[in-house]
Formats: structure tokens, sequence, C-alpha cells
């Protein structure tokens, strides 16, 4: 060892305990997520873990007494080349649970999915897993009667109300985590029918990455932060999660979906919600059919831009709630419709050759019609976040009678997890007890005593049958509203794991995603698949991507790999060219404005006249005007609702100017450092930065008067979505016939088609 230099020294020291495992390319740059490079193609041949990175340390290994073993600090690690079970019992497959035939239900004795969906359920205290960053409120369901054919739901009834909570979150951040974040969105909602509790456990996306609940805590762990680093915090845009993706290739359709505008919601209240799954429905009759949910929003579909993500990430990480409580504060109630897809419950279980019970599937809705039977108005808001919105507990298997669970292998292990989850997170059986998990049913379940027991049962007999309470309770019958558990055949079949044939399609429907997006949504795409890989540390990991984005699109594979200095790979399977499916683009319609934020931006020396009409008009559009001055207080006798100092361009949907302020006395660099963004020597710079930032976000833009000669200064005057007049009433009216787009994509012409 060369004493003098001690830098080396330590490294040949490292090196040597690690076994030299370095990474021969790039070994002095720092951020590898490993101890050694990871190779393109997936390792198949058995070795032992490898040794930690040359920065890591560990506790000594001592017993829990505190003597010293003398172990190395790796004994405390995982050993051995093979999978195990916890008890050191080798497997053979981790990727599919045990199931009566490959179509069949998943069985209770799969002791491995137990253990690893358990294990895996309890893995953090108190915050959830998953969705552990969320916003609630209150609201009331009202049901149109259309669904009475298909279901005997009692709350799809027609004219039937009923309160419900919902819960938006985010998948992959921790409860401190941003709210725009590129990810995919939670939309659980939790109906308190007369018949017991109906949770919908929706998402925004209506597919998912894997298509088996033995997989879920793989897909997590490998979106979750480096467990070395805790970084990187609620995003995908790392090495773990795209080498999960590219090696399981089912995870292309979720991902093509997050990749798009839909991984960056503009808000919950323009945001989809999908059940994912396919259920069940029974009518009184006593007759089956197939059915997927969706929420449509009364708003429309509506994304940030990736700019705007970003900026909100520093400038508001709480965007999303503070939106959804200021709408519902604001009167502009946030709604959606419920809607139906249906499909006849043949043996098959597919639908224009689809398999239904395949969540990384969907059935276009040119092929079958979404049907309204529902809407959901959300109108009031927690009154303490914890006890409602963090204790809230959802469950799959929380059904009314006429809504019954397939054989979805995803679905069938979201009914043992969620369960089991509420045990650690919760604290014992009894979170049902919770006043905001409480059903408003009547409930006599005989389940007594546990952690957090709050009911006082009387009695002595909490059994059946019994003849000591006078036999209560008693069973239900089909006239007293039983719950039905359909009897579905189950065909005899070999336990086996695996799939069924018709899962092995990974790419058809990514392609048809492709295909049906607009060419503004496509550049998105290419934008997000080249920024997220170009965040992972090896090549060989953007190298197998790519392959994958070759079996989707030549186009999209061939412009992320120039965004990436690589050459575009080959496809290794025939690309097949669907019908576009309309309904997934984002584009192309209109849409109310309701609850939309207008900032007008005014000069307390010259122009106010038309501001207070202007003011007015927003406000009876129902949307929300917010003042936007050199100084708070009141201007020309109004309420000042932001600064240039405190507003920013991410919180306003449209941007009017009502004049052309000149520079005020804390615009300067040393005071606000968005004041050194431009220089003007008439025009207060951050309004020129409010305006360039509007501008390159696609939003409308309106002047009358001095703030014209804003657009001027600024380069935007004259082009598409910048928009004068005579008034601001004028001014107004033509911004808001924009608005009904949501942005104006046509400012920036696509490269691809």
């Amino acid at each position: 060892m060369d004493a003098s230099k001690p830098a080396k020294a330590v490294k040949d020291v490292v090196e040597a305990a690690a076994g030299k495992v370095a990474d021969a390319l790039t070994p002095d740059v720092p951020g590898a997520p490993g101890s050694a490079p990871p190779t393109v193609e997936e390792p198949t041949t058995p070795h032992d873990p490898l040794p930690p990175k040359k920065e890591q340390g560990a506790p000594e290994t001592r017993t829990p007494t505190g003597a010293a073993t003398g172990a190395p600090t790796t004994a405390n690690g995982q050993q051995g080349a093979f999978l195990t079970t916890a008890q050191g019992a080798r497997l053979r497959d981790t990727d599919h649970s045990l199931k009566a035939g490959p179509r069949g239900p998943v069985l209770l004795q799969d002791h491995h999915l137990r253990e690893k969906i358990t294990h895996f359920d309890h893995e953090r205290i108190p915050e959830r897993v998953v969705h552990a960053r969320g916003a609630g409120a209150h609201g009331v369901f009202e049901a149109y009667g259309t669904a009475e054919g298909v279901t005997k739901a009692g709350f799809l009834a027609k004219g039937r109300t009923t309160n419900v909570f919902v819960r938006f979150s985010t998948v992959l951040g921790s409860r401190g985590s941003a709210d725009t974040v590129r990810d995919t969105r939670g939309f659980a909602t939790k109906f308190y029918t007369d018949e017991g509790t109906f949770d919908l456990v929706a998402n925004n996306m209506p597919v998912f990455f894997i298509q088996d609940a033995i997989k879920f805590p793989d897909i997590i762990h490998a979106g979750k932060p480096h467990p070395d680093r805790e970084i990187p915090q609620a995003q995908s845009a790392h090495d773990t999660f795209w080498d999960f993706v590219s090696l399981h290739t089912e995870a292309q359709h979720h991902t093509i979906w997050n990749m798009s505008d839909r991984g960056i919601p503009r808000s919950y209240r323009t945001m989809e919600g999908f059940g994912v799954h396919t259920f069940r429905l029974v009518n009184a009759a006593g007759e089956t059919a197939l059915a997927k949910f969706h929420w449509k929003p009364k708003l429309g579909v509506h994304s940030l831009t990736w700019e705007e993500a970003q900026l909100l990430g520093g400038v508001d990480p709480d965007f999303h709630r503070r939106d959804l409580y200021d709408a519902i504060e604001a009167g502009a109630f946030p709604e959606w419709e419920l809607g139906l897809q249906v499909f006849p419950d043949t043996p098959e279980e597919t639908f224009a050759g689809i398999d239904l019970l395949d969540p990384t599937k969907i059935v276009p809705e040119e092929l079958a019609p979404v049907q309204p039977v529902g809407k959901l108005t959300l109108n009031r808001t927690p009154t303490n976040f914890f006890a409602e919105t963090e204790q809230v507990a959802f469950h799959v298997g929380h059904l009314p009678p006429g809504i019954d669970v397939t054989n979805d292998p995803l679905l069938q292990g979201r009914l043992f997890s969620y369960v089991d989850t509420q045990l650690t997170r919760l604290g014992g059986p009894n979170f049902s007890q919770i006043p905001i998990n409480r059903p408003h049913a009547p409930v006599n379940d005989m389940l007594r005593d546990g952690f957090h027991q709050q009911a006082v049962h009387a009695g002595v007999a909490p059994y059946r049958p019994n003849s000591l309470d006078g036999g209560n309770p008693f069973p239900a019958g089909d006239t007293d509203g039983a719950f039905v558990d359909v009897p579905v055949t189950v065909t005899e079949a070999p336990k086996v794991r695996a799939n069924p044939v018709s899962f092995d399609d990974h790419y058809s429907q990514v392609r048809l995603f492709w295909l049906s997006m607009s060419p503004v949504e496509k550049e998105h795409i290419i934008r997000a698949y080249t920024f997220e890989l170009g965040k992972c540390y090896h090549q060989a990991i953007r190298e197998r991507q790519l392959r994958c984005l070759a079996n989707i699109d030549p186009v999209l594979c061939a412009e992320v790999a120039t965004g990436l200095g690589l050459p575009a790979p080959e496809p290794t399977v025939p690309l097949v060219d669907p019908a576009p499916s309309p309904a997934l683009s984002q584009v192309g319609r209109q849409w109310p404005a309701d609850g939309r934020t207008v900032g007008i931006v005014v000069d307390p020396t010259a122009g106010l006249d038309d501001v207070d009409e202007v003011r007015r008009a927003v406000f009876a559009a129902g949307m929300v005007p917010l003042l936007v001055a050199p100084h708070g207080g009141l201007v020309g006798g109004l309420p000042v609702q932001r600064t240039f100092a405190t507003g920013r361009s991410v919180e306003f949907d449209v941007l009017l100017l009502a004049g052309a302020p000149a520079p005020a006395p804390d615009a300067s660099p040393a005071r606000d450092a968005k004041a050194g963004a431009a220089a003007s020597a008439a025009v207060d710079p951050r309004v020129l930065l409010l305006v360039d930032e509007c501008w390159r976000h696609a939003k409308a833009i309106g002047a009358w008067g001095a703030g014209v000669d804003v657009l001027r200064q600024a380069g935007v005057a004259g082009t598409p979505g910048v928009v004068t007049g005579g008034s601001g009433a004028e001014v107004l009216t033509a911004v808001q016939q924009l608005l009904a787009a949501h942005r104006v994509w046509e400012r920036f012409p696509a490269s691809v088609a």
C-alpha cells in the first residue's frame, strides 16, 4: 500500500474487500446504483449477493444484548445465490400465483404468495406502503338509474343519493413528497351505502404494470427510491425502475401511460379514474355481466406541462391538494360521472379478442362505450386530515350485493392484501370502527375484542347457531338483500404457476395507445422517455428499454434514441396497426372552464377602469380571478391576491394584462431572484417572466390598453393564443373560447405526425 497517496490506499483496500468489483466504464463518476454494472441481458448464472459499494458501511454485528459476534458486517445482509422463502426454502418461481389452472382462482394454500404479500404489506409503519401522499374530500353520489338492468346494487337505483369519501393520491412518494411528480394517481371512493360499504379503489390509468399480484412487491420495490440512499423520491426516473420494466415487458403498457401527459395531471379535478379490473355484476333476476368502472371528470382530462410540474415541485409542492380544497371552498365543486363498460359474461371472459382478466389491457371505448350511471360531487373538505384522510381504509373486497369479483389474478391478490395491510397501519382488526370507516348500514358481525375495540357488545352468544341471544344474528336470504357470491363454475385443472397464453401479448395495446395520441402528446411522450432514461446511470438499461420501444413504434424509438445519443434497435415482434382510439387522447375537445384560475396583472398607477368589470365577469363564469400587483393590499379599491414577488405563472390557467407596471422597488435580483430573469427599463421584469412562462406552457394570454405593450416587449404579440382587444370584456370573451381547449397547442407545431 502506498501510504503517500491516502486516497489511492483507501480505494485499494475497499476494492480488495469488495472483490475488486468496479464499473470499468465510469469508475470515478458517483451515483452508480449498485456495486457492479448491469448487463443488457438478464443475468441467469447464479452467484452470491454482490458486495456493498465502496462508500457503504454497516453497524457491527452484535447480539441483542450487545455482545460482539466477530462476524463481518455483511452477515446481516441477504445470503446465498438462490431465491428462498423467509425460512430458507429455495423457490423455482416468484412470478405466478398458485391457481386452479391458468385462468382459475388463486388458491389460499399458496404459502409463498401469502408470505410474500404479507411481508410486503407490513413494510411501512405507519405510513402507507404505497399511496402515502394523499388528499381526501367528502361528497355525494347521485345515481341515474341506468345501471338497474345489469346490477341490483341499491346505490345505483334511480334517484338514490349516497354519501362518499374520496381519497386521491400518488403511488411512489412518501407523505412528504410533492403532488406534481410524474406518477400514477389513486382515485379511491368509499360509498357509504345502506347495503354496506362499497370501495371503488381506482387509479387514473386503466391498466397496471403487472398481471399477477404476486409481483406487486417487485414493481413497488423497483419504483421506490434506491434503498441505500433513499433517492430519488417520488419518481420513476432511475435505474431500478427501468431495470425492472425493461426486463418485465408486460409493464410497458402502463409505462407509456405514465410517460404520457396522464402522468402529470393538471389537477385531481381534471383526472379520470378507472377501476382497472373487470368485475362481475348481478341484476335482480340473477343474470350476470362483466363490467369495468370509469370516472369521467366534467371538466375534461387535462395535464400540466413538464416544466410546470417541475416548477410546482418547488413553488407549491401541495398544488393538487390546494387546488382541490380551494375549488371546494370557492363553490366550484369537482364533479365526475361514473360510467360502466358492460360485456357479456361468457365462459372465455373476453371481448373483441381482449382478455378481460388481464389488468394490463383496456377495451377501447369505441368498441364498448362507457355508459354513464351516476354523478359524483365533492362538496366538503375534511375537518381533520389525520382522522379522515390518513385513517380512511379502502378494500377492493368491500362490495355491496350486485357487484362481485372475477378471477383477475391481480384483483385476487388485492383481496388478501388490503385487509392485511390495515392490521399494521391502523393497529388491529377493528379499523372499520374508526369514524371515517364506519359503515352506514347496521353491523351485527359477531366479531369481538381486539386492539381498539370501540363497540360495547351486548349479549352472551357471538356465535351461530345460538339460543341464549334468541338466535340473533340471523342469516339473510335473497329477499333480505344478502350479498351474492356468484356461483361461477371453476373448471377442474391442475395446480400451476402460469398465465393464460392471452396474457403474453405485451405490445399491441401499447402501440394502440401511441397511435391514438395527437402529435403534441407524442412529443410529450418522447420527451418523458428521453428525460427518464437520461436519468438512468447505466447505458445497458437505456439500451434494453430502447428494445422495448422498438416493439411499440419505430418513430418513438428513433426519437428517444436520438435524445439519448444511442442507435435505434430494430423491433423483435411484428408491429400491428390497430385502429386508433380517440378516447385515449386528451386533445381535440371543448370543456367547461369552471374553477379555472385567471391571473390579472394590474398597474396601480393606470389602466384600472376595466379591472373590476373583468373580475366580476370571471366570477360569473365560475372561474377564480387573482389580481397580481407590485404590492399587496388594495389596488383601485380591489384586493390583491398575488404580488410580483409571490406569484408564479403555474398558478394561473390564463393570464390577462390590464396594464404595464413599471419595475417595483423590490424588482432587484438581490431582493427577488425572479427579477433577474429579464431586463426592461419600462416593465417589471417579473411580469415579463409571467408572460414568457405562460407562453411556453401553451396558455392563453390576453391584453388590452397598456398591457398590449407588455406583449410586444415579451416578443409574443401576434402569436397563436395571444389576443388583444379594446376592452377587458372583449379580451376575456376571446380568452374564454381558447380556454375551452385548455391549452393553445397550435402555438408549438409538432415534429412527429
